[in-house]
């Protein structure tokens, strides 16, 4: 796999000063983390999953979450695992298909190792799981069940364990159940692919729900968590995990109370006005707020339940010129210290605070290229998004 593969040599070219390095899913961990972007999630009923996949995967998505959880009905259970596992035996089967990173997000613990049985050889296909409702009384018993399932699969099977509980979002339990998880993953670090944020369930514990003119970080409960998480999880001193962004719930423009949240100059000077205006119809300015927020609060890709959301985080997760070449030159300065100007002559690099920034950023520069210079989101936008 390849982020931005759908687009032409041409466009390619035109884009990037560096295109995005090839991975699969024996690149390692952080190269992994990074890489799986905007993981789409897929209810386990869709009657044309496999299709569906196939069709995702062409168009540039890179993880898709099959998901028996939430989305299922309790009494569909059954029959939604019968579809996924046929839609997997049928993937596996079709060898010459391109597939993205495939997990399943399922209900309990219980559900692994049957799974797994049940898949039989196509569990080849499967990356991991994600794994709901994770906290540290309910951590110990799914990663029980991996190591079981890993036996029979014969291979390590990846995990993303999802925070969404009372137990991390009160005030009174949240430091003794952060310090708690943080043990217990580092226990199985070796599977740990990322830690995902339930945005809808913990808003759900107090009747929240923003609207598509808010970004998460403005309901300050969760925002409270999400710095709290960052603080204990995503440390840069190695000990961290990839924190992804949570959901982004809107894919259609209601009624609008504040002004569009998207500028109007930076399309202007691409001579992309009509871009903008369907962004801002379909809701996708608040998204790219929340995108850009999730950047600058240490998160990393972001949740989507739905294709054109993909699209829009991916290309926000590009590097941009500017920024490859100040994490260059912090790099390129070794065991020196002290401050530069940056190559562009508008901001201070300092070599030991930025040296972790410069790390990270040039590791995702390898998974989602470097912008030419004169490129913007905006151009890589309209080279993304269907007209």
């Amino acid at each position: 796999m390849r982020h931005f593969d759908y687009l032409t040599p041409s466009d390619i070219e035109t884009l990037f000063e560096r295109p995005p390095e090839e991975f699969d899913r024996g690149s390692g961990l952080e190269f992994l983390s990074v890489a799986l972007g905007a993981t789409l999630y897929m209810p386990a009923d869709r009657p044309s999953l496999t299709a569906d996949i196939v069709k995702q995967a062409a168009v540039g998505v890179t993880s898709i979450v099959v998901c028996l959880e939430d989305a299922i009905a309790d009494e569909e259970v059954a029959e939604a695992e019968e579809n996924l596992l046929d839609a997997f035996r049928a993937l596996h089967e079709e060898s010459s298909a391109a597939l993205p990173l495939l997990f399943v997000r399922v209900r309990g613990a219980g559900q692994i190792v049957s799974l797994v049985e049940r898949l039989g050889p196509a569990v080849a296909v499967l990356v991991g799981f994600v794994l709901p409702k994770f906290t540290a009384a309910s951590g110990t018993e799914y990663l029980v069940e991996l190591d079981r399932a890993d036996r029979i699969a014969g291979t390590t099977l990846l995990a993303m364990p999802v925070l969404e509980s009372g137990s991390v979002l009160y005030a009174e339990t949240r430091g003794d159940e952060l310090a708690r998880l943080r043990a217990l993953l580092h226990r199985d670090r070796r599977r740990i692919l990322a830690v995902r944020l339930g945005a809808t369930d913990l808003c759900a514990l107090y009747g929240l729900r923003r609207s598509p003119e808010l970004a998460i970080y403005d309901i300050k409960v969760v925002a409270d968590l999400i710095a709290d998480v960052v603080n204990a999880l995503a440390r840069a001193d190695g000990t961290g995990f990839t924190v992804s962004g949570p959901v982004w719930e809107y894919f259609g423009g209601p009624e609008r109370i504040f002004k569009p949240q998207l500028r109007r100059s930076p399309f202007d000077e691409h001579n992309e006005q009509e871009l903008r205006g369907k962004l801002v119809s379909r809701a996708i300015d608040g998204l790219i707020r929340e995108v850009l927020l999730d950047k600058a609060n240490g998160l990393t890709g972001k949740t989507a339940i739905h294709p054109s959301h993909v699209a829009v985080v991916n290309a926000l997760s590009v590097v941009s010129f500017e920024e490859h070449r100040d994490a260059s030159d912090v790099l390129s300065a070794g065991r020196a210290s002290g401050v530069m100007a940056s190559g562009h002559k508008n901001k201070m690099n300092e070599i030991r605070p930025h040296t972790a920034w410069a790390r990270a950023t040039l590791l995702r520069s390898r998974v989602f290229g470097v912008a030419a210079d004169d490129v913007s989101f905006v151009d890589l936008l309209a080279a993304s998004l269907p007209r």
